[in-house]
């Protein structure tokens, strides 16, 4: 009899033990987040540029979690342009940040003090999909059809030091769109 009641007890163990591994499992497989960039188009004006930027955004659940937490969470963009030998560069952030206590999230372009703000974090992220980034007035200089890449990726060293490393190496993290191209348009 002992026997058979050390197998159940065996049995249940493993039945438990494989439950906990695979719940473990669920929590580490987390979906991550996309990003890709939409559209990219260099306006001119009076000697100033500026980009219409258009992201498509989801943030991953430990991103939205941070967000939903006070952390910010900040996006660099990598606006490219020209070859080699005379390549023109900026590389503005966009900010997303969540403020418990009035409940409001604020987007900030670039160091401006022009921030949008929104009751809900959908309308947050979809406002990533109609930006505005004043660029140097280098931009405003280039020649039409000259090639404009555009990348936008998560800084991780814009987050709090805790989840600096978190940030590096879990795939939850790792945000980030691919190199797009479009020529310069003439304005």
């Amino acid at each position: 009899m002992p026997d058979r009641c050390w197998r159940r007890v065996c049995a249940g163990l493993l039945v438990a033990a494989c439950a906990l591994l695979a719940g473990c499992g669920l929590l580490l497989q987390q979906e991550p987040g996309s990003l890709g960039v939409r559209n990219a188009q260099l306006l001119s004006f009076g000697g100033n540029a500026q980009l219409e930027l258009g992201l498509d955004c989801r943030l991953s659940g430990p991103m939205q979690d941070a967000l939903d937490h006070g952390i910010p969470v900040t996006f660099v963009i990598d606006v490219r342009a020209g070859a080699w030998g005379s390549r023109v560069r900026a590389r503005p952030r966009v900010e997303l940040r969540y403020f418990p206590l009035s409940r409001r999230y604020q987007l900030r372009v670039g160091s401006s003090d022009d921030v949008r703000s929104f009751a809900t974090q959908a309308w947050l992220v979809a406002a990533l999909g109609a930006l505005r980034i004043n660029l140097p007035a280098t931009f405003a200089q280039l020649p039409a059809g000259t090639s404009l890449r555009v990348r936008a990726a998560i800084d991780p060293a814009a987050l709090p030091g805790a989840l600096r490393l978190p940030a590096l190496f879990e795939p939850a993290w790792q945000l980030a769109s691919a190199d797009s191209s479009w020529p310069v348009a003439t304005h």
